[in-house]
């Protein structure tokens, strides 16, 4: 022990860890396991808020979407057992979509452990597929070690989760050991040579196309990236959920590359010669299911970038691999120089099929929700941060929204849903001076509408738009497509939605007409209270380019 230092429990050790990593929130749901943490973060809590939330998978959404908004790690703490199986759906979130986050989870003493004490589960075991790095930390005085390789391997190349188990007794250890300086961000740059062979590629394209995606961006390289390709006159687009990450109405911007993808759009990154993929996985949404590239060998030339080696050659074979973090990247290809750009005319007719893609189409019912949306995005602030859950819902969010700028998108690429409006409410606490929306399904919303109760409490003001229909949507259009005339399972019979925000303290409206979206809008954002704008769409309504009749009608009967 070194006598020189003062000694602290461990949950003292682990806050005062956590302010040297310069951790600014936490989210969470208080445990008996982990009182001594507790105790610790009221010393810190000047410098660590805590929000402490109503079910751990909404903590869970709240500290993913604090990762993915800010790039900074985001925390999680949960009880050991149930808390820790509530909050795996984040962690999933997290693992999918390349968010930093650390989730601190309490633990069973280690005199008890691997008796199957109260609570008692095997973290290495469970979240092994979850996170980058499972780790329990037996001794008291290595908190600031593990702290700081978790924030290390959290941030590291494509950035994701990890999850630290903290036994009961441990945190009530005492020790004196020195804190740890906070964790350096370590990702890879690309050689002279890599770069040389993508000014080959892309000089000898005459299809070239490039995709955008993953986390790990910053706004500069974002910025630095669509200024290159749009001075290259290349085509552009983004990949699911990624669309924030290349303005929107950048002349080289083509569509996102994701469910509901533009046919004309996916024909085009099939007839590409030479694909630039920076940073997307390539994974089933991307690619429509492993159709637009062929697996394991591409038509097309694929040169990859992505910041975790692991990923290169994981399905596809590129023609050329390059393991480098984004920033990285892009500044190396901005200092490029390639042959005039001869890709303008195929790059104008890319956009002016996206612009034509982007127009609402009439839909049943007396709200056109693609109008509505529309209309969000011609009149909210440029920097608006949009949180959006899964579901056929997000089709209009995703085909009618212009993202504007870096990290003004949240969704989560793992299709999880509940996801929205916990997001919006990490994105007003996280950043409090930008307007914030949640567009949520009903069955989504309502997966964790608990979490109203948090907004409400700390001031999380933003407006929630939840899109009512009463069905599970996406389940009833693959239903009535594959097993028509058997509809089972999908029907929801849903609360009044206005009553429903009123009854927390926030603010509450109904919206049965496409013309009375814009002033519920405004009252609710004026409300000083978080607010729910339940909006009553047509059941028919099922996608922005079909309807539930439609594909009743074209679907065989069953036998």
């Amino acid at each position: 022990m070194k006598t020189d230092l003062q000694t602290r429990h461990g949950g003292k050790i682990l806050a005062d860890a956590l302010v040297a990593q310069g951790v600014k929130m936490a989210f969470g749901v208080p445990g008996e396991s982990y009182l001594a943490l507790l105790d610790g973060l009221h010393d810190t809590r000047d410098r660590v808020r805590f929000v402490v939330c109503r079910q751990e998978g909404g903590a869970s959404y709240m500290a993913e979407a604090y990762g993915k908004l800010t790039g900074e790690p985001g925390v999680l703490l949960v009880t050991r057992g149930p808390g820790a199986t509530n909050g795996s759906i984040g962690m999933h979130t997290g693992f999918q979509d390349s968010s930093p986050m650390v989730m601190f989870v309490g633990q069973v003493g280690n005199d008890m452990m691997d008796r199957e004490a109260f609570q008692e589960i095997d973290y290495r075991r469970m979240y092994g597929q979850l996170a980058k790095w499972v780790a329990q930390i037996d001794r008291v005085e290595r908190i600031p070690e593990y702290v700081s390789h978790a924030f290390h391997t959290a941030q590291a190349g494509r950035p994701g989760p990890v999850v630290l188990a903290l036994p009961e007794d441990m945190l009530f250890s005492e020790a004196a050991v020195a804190d740890v300086d906070r964790a350096h961000v370590v990702r890879a740059s690309p050689s002279a040579s890599d770069l040389s062979q993508v000014k080959a590629l892309l000089e000898g394209a005459q299809r070239p196309f490039v995709v955008v995606g993953g986390g790990g961006w910053t706004r500069e390289a974002c910025d630095s990236l669509r200024r290159w390709i749009e001075a290259n006159g290349l085509p552009a687009g983004t990949s699911f959920r990624c669309q924030d990450l290349f303005d929107n109405r950048s002349p080289s911007y083509a569509g996102d590359v994701g469910i509901g993808i533009n046919p004309k759009l996916a024909e085009r990154v099939k007839a590409a010669d030479v694909l630039l993929v920076i940073g997307a996985r390539l994974g089933e949404m991307t690619t429509s299911a492993y159709s637009l590239l062929e697996v394991p060998q591409p038509r097309q030339k694929l040169i990859h970038v992505h910041a975790g080696a692991e990923e290169l050659g994981r399905v596809y074979r590129p023609a050329l691999a390059i393991n480098s973090g984004y920033p990285q990247f892009v500044e190396a290809l901005c200092r490029l120089q390639l042959d005039k750009p001869r890709w303008n005319k195929d790059t104008e007719e890319a956009r002016r099929q996206y612009l034509e893609w982007i127009e609402p189409r009439p839909m049943p019912g007396k709200v056109q929700y693609g109008e509505i949306i529309r209309w969000l995005s011609s009149h909210l602030p440029e920097d608006t941060i949009v949180a959006g859950g899964a579901g056929n819902f997000a089709g209009w969010l995703h085909r009618h929204f212009t993202y504007k700028g870096f990290r003004t998108q949240l969704g989560p690429t793992n299709g999880s849903m509940g996801y929205g409006f916990p997001a919006g409410v990490a994105a007003k606490l996280a950043a409090p001076s930008r307007t914030v929306i949640a567009v949520c399904g009903d069955g989504d919303f309502l997966m964790n509408g608990q979490e109203l109760a948090t907004a409400v409490q700390y001031g999380a003001n933003f407006v929630a738009l939840v899109v009512n229909n009463g069905l599970y949507g996406t389940i009833r259009m693959h239903q009535e497509r594959e097993y028509p005339g058997r509809v089972f399972g999908t029907d929801l019979r849903n609360p009044d939605f206005a009553a429903y925000a009123r009854a927390f303290g926030a603010h509450g409206e109904t919206v049965e007409r496409t013309e009375d979206f814009a002033g519920a809008f405004e009252r609710a954002s004026r409300s000083g209270k978080p607010a729910i704008i339940d909006l009553r769409i047509d059941q028919d309504a099922i996608t922005p380019s079909t309807t539930l009749s439609a594909i009743r009608a074209a679907a065989k009967p069953a036998k």
